[in-house]
């Protein structure tokens, strides 16, 4: 008898991960736009509020740092810029992965925290806004034209913690495409050959986005995310007091378990974002 609940137990695990592997293809099955197959650039910035607000975005770069490390995904910080005290004002990560356009172009938007802010002396509740932005990045075989007298290239060095070069020499690049006002940065490269290069990279990827914006502004879904940090335009709001609740506005998906999606696990969030605007 212990032999045969034994055997019914491997058939269920089986039964599982069979389920499971549908599941995903179903998944995947979703993301048949033009540059979902593509990697891509996610970029993080902090809203009206200081360093709450500042708090917020790291908190939210962690949270898809370890979504990209559940998910096999190389998660690469190319450019930070830390707060006045606490958090970061910004940054931007490089997403290398199957698929990571088409999953992270969900994420566009305003994100919303509701909190005791653990700054507040007096333990007041606050609200703080963070927007993210996702876009692909182009590969070698879309060709960008860009005239090097367009560009401002900048040097400076870099911050955080790192290297023997960090604050001591000028690695870091920022590349300023003066008609488009599109800025890249990169200061996470040993050397500022390397960085420039990469942030060449990104601003292409941003140029190339910029042209598919003026070409589909009818049709393009990022544009109509691009709202002030602010009330009334976020996409997602994540409440620790005075209950716990992270929920999406766009298609009502939400779940009580706000440490578990801060820990990484938004796929729930992704799945229903792409089962209700999917082409498909």
């Amino acid at each position: 008898m212990e032999e045969d609940e034994s055997f019914y137990d491997d058939i269920r695990k089986e039964l599982d991960n069979l389920n499971s592997e549908i599941e995903k293809a179903e998944f995947k099955n979703m993301l048949s736009g033009k540059d979902d197959d593509k990697n891509c650039i996610l970029s993080i910035h902090s809203g009206a509020g200081g360093t709450e607000a500042q708090d917020w975005a790291d908190m939210l770069l962690r949270m898809y740092l370890r979504w990209g490390e559940q998910n096999d995904y190389q998660m690469r910080i190319v450019d930070i810029l830390d707060g006045d005290g606490a958090g970061i004002k910004s940054a931007e990560v490089e997403v290398t992965g199957e698929f990571a356009y088409g999953y992270l172009k969900a994420e566009n938007g305003v994100h919303r925290l509701v909190r005791i802010s653990p700054f507040d002396s007096n333990k007041r509740r606050h609200t703080s806004f963070a927007s993210v932005f996702v876009i692909p990045e182009i590969d070698d075989t879309i060709e960008i034209e860009i005239n090097p007298a367009d560009l401002r290239i900048d040097t400076y060095r870099s911050g955080g913690k790192g290297g023997q070069n960090v604050n001591k020499v000028e690695t870091a690049v920022r590349i300023t495409h003066i008609p488009t006002n599109t800025v890249a940065a990169c200061q996470s490269e040993r050397s500022q050959g390397q960085n420039k290069a990469t942030a060449m990279k990104m601003l292409k990827s941003k140029l190339y986005q910029l042209e598919l914006e003026k070409q589909q502004a009818e049709l393009d879904e990022v544009e109509k995310n691009k709202m002030k940090i602010e009330w009334g335009s976020q996409i997602r709001s994540y409440v620790f007091h005075p209950y716990n609740m992270v929920k999406d506005h766009r298609t009502d998906e939400e779940t009580s378990d706000v440490q578990r999606v801060m820990d990484g696990d938004i796929d729930r969030f992704i799945k229903a974002y792409l089962s209700k605007f999917s082409k498909n």
